[in-house]
């Protein structure tokens, strides 16, 4: 590969990281936010609207599709670092919240600590809660993944795209709920609804995203010159 061509690959994996943990860490800060979608109807699971999530559902799939076109593109250790990667970012953020949130605020302060502490005061919670569910789903997506392109040789990207995040966002949905369930922040007669909701919407949403995958990796293949299962090898 040439010199200016390898400094582009670097620099669309740095975009897409970027990209990625903005996307996770903004999940983590807007999750106790709620809202009700029901293009069907006033149809209900377990007595709870069918579509009730958190506004936190929005950004994460984004974080699926760009570690699955990493994988496919860029490879197995590059997927596996960008998620390490994230994981930082979210403690750090972590971090930042938890020094605003025990400083106080001014008299004139628009925003009081009152407020501050109600809409950022359960970050610690969330981010453990979706750190844990983010590891497991995270690692499972990947390696999923990788076993369905090695078992296809580089074919059927749809198979391999949709069957990881499919396993990865169960894993991911029950995990964060149940965690958030167990430490008071929702209650329980919500979890069946919840995760039953939850995984649903993000599987309309990966089914959605597997022909941007498609146009994607499309268009990586055709600017690279890559053959079907070829890597970048952005060490090289």
């Amino acid at each position: 590969m040439l010199h200016k061509d390898k400094l582009l690959a670097r620099r669309i994996y740095l975009y897409l990281g970027a990209l990625f943990i903005t996307s996770l860490v903004v999940s983590n800060l807007i999750f106790q936010k709620f809202f009700y979608w029901n293009p069907f109807g006033d149809v209900t699971i377990f007595g709870a609207p069918l579509f009730e999530i958190s506004v936190g559902v929005l950004p994460y799939p984004i974080t699926f599709l760009i570690t699955d076109l990493i994988s496919e593109i860029f490879g197995k250790k590059k997927a596996n670092q960008i998620v390490v990667a994230g994981i930082f970012a979210s403690f750090f953020s972590l971090l930042i919240v938890y020094t605003g949130n025990s400083v106080p605020a001014t008299s004139w302060s628009p925003v009081a600590d009152g407020l501050f502490s109600k809409v950022f005061g359960n970050t610690i919670i969330a981010v453990f809660a979706s750190m844990m569910a983010y590891l497991l789903a995270q690692f499972v997506d990947i390696q999923i993944y990788h076993f369905w392109k090695n078992l296809t040789r580089g074919k059927y990207l749809w198979l391999r795209n949709n069957f990881s995040t499919f396993s990865s966002q169960l894993i991911d949905t029950f995990t964060v709920v149940f965690l958030l369930c167990s430490f008071g922040e929702i209650p329980w007669a919500r979890f069946t609804g919840l995760v039953i909701s939850g995984f649903i919407f993000k599987i309309i949403i990966a089914l959605l995203d597997t022909p941007l995958l498609y146009f994607f990796v499309y268009i990586m293949r055709k600017r690279f010159k890559l053959a079907v299962n070829q890597e970048i090898d952005l060490d090289a």
